[in-house]
């Protein structure tokens, strides 16, 4: 409590004091061209030495101005400058927005270009993916399923909507990759604000960032990050869709902000409502070792079965307000977040065990305070706060009196429940603090110092409501804390053509385990509150060298850790124990790649490839024991190589085409079973049960004022393919004990039609258009062919 305090009045000081210093007039405002924001762009007051560049989101600020009449000018190579009348008075507040245009003869005869924050991204030394979700946004998709057609991105789901997945970037995955907000943390964000859920509607951009992260982020990722991207910089806007579809699924998203000009005041609202019955039909595959099993008139046989107790909702609302381009903040906002989940369990780890009576609820609470200001307290230095609260209630229901197959309920069992043999009605309570600051210094053109701070809290109680578990571990808050200091100094040298980023990062954890029950040296399991503090320091480097405007190379590095996870250090608290002796994963991660980005008049050619490498030790794994209690542990040893590459091709606004493919090779690098000196069989083995090889094919065609003027048609078609990929071991069994994911080759198709210039829009999609029998995980099959019609209603 001490540390808020301090921090809390450490910015309300550095408010006070900037107020303090700041120059009675100012000029600010925002510099984008018709679709992003335009970082450094240039801002000149004509006649004066009074000028600034535009930061990272585009804004800029003027100070040290004396009252009168000037020529404000802004340019930007690629980009018709702009200039505007201005006169200001003392102590005046003047805000201007400007709009760019691309020079067209520029761009056709010397064949430069402007650099939105995608394509500075590319240009980076950082191995960064950006997609820019606004052109899906008449589509059904989720961002689950956006990314999933990203280069070197793999994402495995057990089922229909709001099932769990598998996230995998370049080889690692699940908790290996961190996922942030606009920059804030998603991991206490609980199950309503997964990937799965949010609509593409409500981002603007993502970013994809593989093995080495930048520190702005803040993040304790072992194999890379992904941050959404939300609109920050169009003042006034509402997005609203619906769409319906096969399994009774429906899909409803909100997006607005109003920004009065005069007073600077913004409201955000956005949400989403998401529900599905999600009956879809399980077909029988006994070729794959995957019978679906019906027990009909006391014989059991195998047919084709309908999902019967798989229902999901979730639920989203949004509210922000505040100010904007005051002379003490460029934003300061205040936020509340509140979601709702309702899930039904139908399957456990694989299709072979049938639930029909449990279920998982979860409500969310998150209100939050934003803080954003260029030339902080001095010229240059641009500070950026992010601070929440959290609170994430959650239910567990496992009270059925029967026992269930795939046709349905069977025979009554009156004492046992479904999940751990004993009725339960679990009750969990998560609380989550966080706070990021990050300073960004321009020192001059070309270099610049990055510092951040972000703070993590996390702490976890629960109750078992019916009486029926004897022990409780978390009667008393389980705690975990984390403290992230990054800094990081960057250079541009040889007139942009070298960019390099090196950084250092410090990671703090610190945790309280209550009646911690674990293995002792005396080989019996003891129970005791046991409280850890440790450090660990990271290190990278990222850099880029152009041989020409338009092509260069890429070679980043870092040592990483991902810090220990609740569950995995805690328990479950029924039949997971506790590990405190857990060590955090750590990785040295190395990318190296190509790229080459060319305009020839209408037609635009991208191409990237890349190699990757990680060394990764201490893997984090769940060790069934067999016993009572299982738990998780450092074991696992892995070094995965891997190649990916995209080729991007489009012309004008009539045609985008892409393609991607990834391939990997993660071996097993455990040289001896843990803890002897016995030799483990599987050393360079593939590691099982991951695809290795897969990729993407996506195609759209679309035709502006074909019917009617301020009208488009458009027509996308995607293909993912992913090869098949063995479950268990290679040395061990022979080829035909060994099960396997068969290959798979999906197609989807969508077609939308948008008039009013883009007011009003309509689509339709067929999603599996060959009904595939598709797997991401063993034995957990996905749904088959399916539709979806969306209304979309879209204006600024």
């Amino acid at each position: 409590m001490q540390f808020h305090k301090i921090l809390f009045s450490f910015i309300i000081s550095s408010f006070a004091l900037n107020s303090f210093a700041q120059n009675s007039i100012v000029v600010s405002g925002n510099v984008k061209d018709s679709t992003e924001v335009i970082s450094g762009a240039s801002i000149l007051l004509k006649g004066t030495k009074t000028g600034t560049l535009t930061n990272a989101s585009g804004y800029f600020e003027l100070t040290d101005i004396n009252p009168g009449s000037y020529t404000i000018i802004v340019s930007y190579l690629g980009y018709i400058a702009q200039s505007k009348q201005i006169s200001v008075k003392e102590n005046q507040k003047l805000s201007i927005d400007f709009f760019l245009k691309k020079d067209l003869h520029q761009l056709g005869n010397v064949d430069v270009f402007g650099k939105t924050k995608s394509q500075e991204l590319k240009e980076s030394g950082f191995s960064v993916n950006t997609i820019d979700t606004r052109k899906l946004a008449n589509t059904t998709a989720d961002l689950n399923q956006i990314l999933n057609r990203s280069t070197g991105v793999k994402i495995r789901e057990q089922g229909g909507l709001g099932s769990g997945f598998k996230f995998s970037l370049n080889g690692l995955s699940g908790k290996q990759v961190r996922f942030f907000l606009d920059g804030i943390p998603m991991e206490n964000f609980g199950g309503s604000l997964s990937l799965n859920n949010i609509p593409v509607n409500l981002a603007e951009r993502i970013d994809i960032y593989k093995g080495v992260v930048p520190v702005e982020l803040g993040a304790d990722a072992l194999g890379g990050a992904v941050n959404i991207i939300t609109d920050q910089h169009t003042k006034k806007f509402l997005d609203a869709s619906y769409s319906y579809g096969s399994f009774n699924t429906s899909r409803a998203a909100l997006n607005s902000r109003f920004t009065d000009q005069k007073t600077g005041i913004i409201f955000n609202v956005s949400g989403f409502h998401n529900y599905s019955d999600n009956d879809y039909m399980m077909r029988n595959n006994p070729k794959y070792d995957a019978p679906i099993k019906v027990n009909e008139n006391n014989q059991v046989v195998e047919r084709d079965a309908r999902r019967f107790h798989d229902a999901y909702r979730s639920t989203m609302g949004q509210f922000d307000a505040g100010l904007t381009n005051k002379s003490w903040a460029d934003q300061i906002t205040l936020g509340l977040v509140y979601s709702s989940l309702y899930k039904e369990i139908q399957t456990g780890a694989s299709q072979n065990k049938v639930f029909g009576g449990v279920n998982n609820r979860e409500n969310f609470l998150m209100p939050s305070i934003k803080y954003k200001k260029t030339n902080f307290l001095l010229k240059g230095l641009t500070m950026n706060t992010t601070a929440s609260v959290s609170i994430n209630k959650s239910q567990v229901t496992d009270t059925a009196n029967n026992i269930y197959g795939w046709g349905g309920k069977g025979r009554e069992d009156l004492i046992a429940g479904e999940l751990n043999g004993v009725k339960s009605i679990f009750h969990y309570r998560n609380n989550a603090a966080s706070i990021r600051t990050n300073f960004n210094y321009i020192i001059d053109a070309n270099q610049s110092i990055n510092l951040n701070y972000a703070f993590n809290h996390f702490g976890r109680t629960g109750r078992e409501e019916l009486g029926k578990v004897q022990s409780n571990t978390f009667d008393i808050p389980n705690t975990i804390a984390k403290n992230i200091i990054g800094l990081a100094y960057q250079v541009n040298l040889l007139d942009d053509r070298l960019l390099t980023s090196v950084f250092t990062k410090y990671y703090a954890f610190s945790s309280f385990v209550r009646d911690a029950v674990y293995y002792s040296a005396e080989n019996s399991w003891v129970k005791n509150d046991t409280r850890s503090s440790k450090d660990y320091f990271g290190y990278g480097m990222a850099t880029r060298f152009k041989f020409t405007p338009h092509a260069g190379v890429k070679v980043s590095y870092e040592h990483a850790y991902r810090l220990q996870e609740s569950e995995e250090l805690f328990g479950n608290g029924i039949d997971v124990s506790s590990n405190i002796d857990l060590r955090p994963e750590q990785s040295d991660n190395i990318n190296a790649g190509l790229y080459y980005d060319q305009i020839f008049n209408k037609h635009h050619f991208a191409i990237e490839a890349s190699y990757f490498f990680r060394n990764a030790k201490d893997f984090i794994y769940f060790i069934p024991t067999g016993g009572i209690y299982s738990y998780y542990d450092n074991i696992g040893k892995a070094k995965i190589n891997g190649v990916e590459a995209e080729v991007r091709y489009s012309y004008n606004q009539l045609l985008e085409a892409s393609l991607n493919a990834s391939y990997q090779t993660a071996k097993n690098n455990q040289q001896y079973e843990p803890g002897t000196t016995i030799p483990d069989q599987t050393f360079g083995d593939r590691i099982p049960n991951q695809p290795w090889l897969y990729g993407n094919a996506n195609v759209g065609i679309g035709k502006n004022d074909l019917f009617q003027k301020g009208t488009r048609i458009q027509f996308n078609w995607s293909t993912q393919y992913v090869h098949w990929f063995y479950l268990n071991w290679e040395s061990r069994g022979s080829k035909e004990s060994k099960n396997k994911i068969p290959q798979q080759l999906v197609h989807n198709a969508a077609l939308s039609y948008s008039f009013n210039k883009g007011k009003y829009n309509i689509s339709a999609e067929c999603m599996n258009l060959t009904d595939e029998l598709t797997y991401d995980n063993f034995r957990l099959q996905k749904p088959g062919r399916s539709f979806f019609m969306k209304l979309r209603y879209f204006i600024k």
